[in-house]
């Protein structure tokens, strides 16, 4: 094992990000108690990071997310995303001619006839984008698929909260257009896409799609968009729509069928695909025979079946790094964020590397997060204090969920509460970072808790945001600070892919060569 410099701790906020200005109405940062994070900042040193559009890998002006941002950071280097990847195959008119999406256009076609496209459905590009959805649809009509059915998943998350209609309507736009391509379900993604093995929620979705349980319609834009908006008179947004079943049984997923899900994002189509595939049934669904499924990205490295566009291996990230020279480290998170702290921070890989410790904190089981905005985080705080204080580990990296959970729900009142608790957390594992002498960074993964609110139109505002996070690093100032960016257009603003290469260099140990980014550490 090799002698480090120093010991580092690093927190990752998930959704802390630094308004545009002072004083805009909806920051529920600036609304809470940040005594801890303010102080730390004020009397150590602080900068900003870019988090979003092309400093994370993602299309030009895109809002950064949990994934992106933990794969940039554990990385060291631009990881180009999913999104940005698939933009570029449709621009080349490479789609098209992907060798999974053809054999899964193929295996409908010669099979019974029927396909079926699943996914979230808006321009949020967080999890999916519509463009994709309206290139396969595309694709299917040129192969000659007879029957091809969307299921569209609400989003409401990464979106307006009311936004599924306008997004509904632009689909059927299209199909009208292509004369091609049926609406065959409805459901907001809280139910298609729990990540947290609530099952009950994925059995309401399954149970519409496959048998057809929920409020059913007649195939009409005019009644599918009015369902859609008697579901808001009723304020029941996009993420919360139970399913709509718009024509009949004729769109219900049957025994031969061929599935393409098509979100890009993993976490959140885990569970439906494994109950889908028959991999695993938690609860009690009744799931068709000989399903052949193809998924866009690859949602689990165990999981059977084909990919569209399958992950980029990532070698010598700093999970890895530290590995290979014996480094001990720990990762921590509450259940909503373990994979991001564990999968995507390790360059997406399952793998645990030699010397890596977990540790996992229930959740708590709540239907949203503003009915418990705290959290498990002071949970996460005292593991985090009670691994540094050991003062086995070299590197203890974690994440505070609460900004960005809470934020996601749209209420303000639950979003400062969310902050002050985490601000809380904060000075827990300052303190013990103090005490322990370990190198304390703080940073977050994106903006979302600073803009709670549509300036615009007054409405709340759940979705991510292109705000730069903060960057802070203790110690001794005059010994212990950043560099400052060079407004000269010869290097890039700091981002988070300088994250790990800022580590890297607090340890004492050399950047590996795979590694882009750069260490914001100032040599003084």
């Amino acid at each position: 094992m090799v002698e480090v410099k120093n010991k580092v701790c690093l927190i990752v906020h998930d959704g802390w990000g630094i308004a545009a200005k002072p004083g805009l109405e909806g920051n529920a940062i600036e609304a809470g108690t940040t005594t801890n994070m303010d102080t730390i900042a004020k009397e150590h040193s602080f900068r900003k990071l870019a988090a979003h559009g092309t400093a994370v890998g993602l299309s030009e002006g895109l809002m950064g997310n949990s994934e992106v941002g933990h794969l940039n950071i554990g990385a060291g280097r631009i990881v180009w995303q999913d999104i940005v990847r698939i933009d570029v195959s449709i621009k080349k008119k490479e789609f098209h001619k992907n060798p999974q999406i053809l054999e899964s256009m193929k295996r409908a076609k010669e099979g019974n006839g029927r396909l079926h496209l699943l996914g979230l459905i808006s321009d949020g590009g967080v999890h999916s984008h519509i463009h994709h959805l309206f290139a396969l649809l595309e694709t299917a009509k040129e192969e000659g698929v007879p029957h091809t059915y969307v299921h569209f998943f609400g989003d409401g998350r990464d979106t307006a909260p009311r936004s599924a209609a306008g997004y509904c309507e632009q689909l059927l736009e299209f199909m009208k257009k292509e004369e091609y391509g049926e609406l065959a379900t409805i459901v907001g993604r809280y139910y298609a896409m729990d990540r947290d093995k609530r099952w009950e929620r994925v059995k309401v979705a399954i149970d519409g799609l496959v048998d057809g349980e929920g409020e059913k319609l007649v195939d009409t834009k005019t009644f599918v968009l009015d369902a859609i908006k008697g579901n808001y008179e009723k304020d029941v947004t996009d993420e919360f729509l139970k399913p709509i079943i718009v024509n009949g049984d004729e769109g219900r997923i049957k025994d031969g069928d061929t599935l393409f899900l098509f979100n890009y994002r993993s976490d959140r189509m885990r569970e439906i695909a494994t109950v889908l595939g028959s991999l695993d049934k938690p609860m009690e669904v009744n799931i068709p025979k000989d399903l052949h499924i193809t998924t866009m990205s690859q949602y689990n490295s165990e999981f059977p079946f084909p990919v569209a566009f399958p992950p980029q291996v990532m070698t010598n990230v700093l999970a890895e790094t530290l590995a290979s020279q014996g480094v001990k480290q720990a990762h921590i998170a509450e259940t909503e964020k373990y994979a991001h702290v564990t999968f995507f921070f390790n360059g997406g890989l399952e793998k645990q590397f030699k010397n890596e410790e977990r540790h996992m904190i229930p959740s708590p089981k709540v239907p949203t997060y503003d009915k418990d905005p705290k959290m498990s985080v002071k949970d996460v705080a005292n593991k985090v204090a009670e691994v540094v204080r050991e003062s086995k580990h070299e590197f203890v990296m974690c994440n505070f969920a609460p900004p960005d959970m809470v934020g996601h729900t749209g209420v303000f009142d639950a979003a400062v509460e969310a902050i002050s608790h985490t601000d809380e957390a904060v000075g827990t594992v300052y303190k013990a970072c103090q005490d322990a002498g370990y190198i304390l960074l703080i940073t977050a993964d994106h903006g979302n808790a600073e803009q709670m609110k549509n300036l615009e139109t007054g409405a709340p505002h759940t979705a991510h945001t292109t705000n730069a996070v903060p960057f802070i690093m203790t110690g001794d100032p005059e010994k212990f600070k950043f560099t400052e960016d060079k407004d000269d257009g010869e290097q890039e603003p700091g981002a988070l892919c300088d994250v790990a290469p800022t580590v890297l260099d607090l340890l004492g140990l050399e950047q590996p060569k795979e590694m882009s980014g750069r260490s914001l550490l100032a040599k003084v």
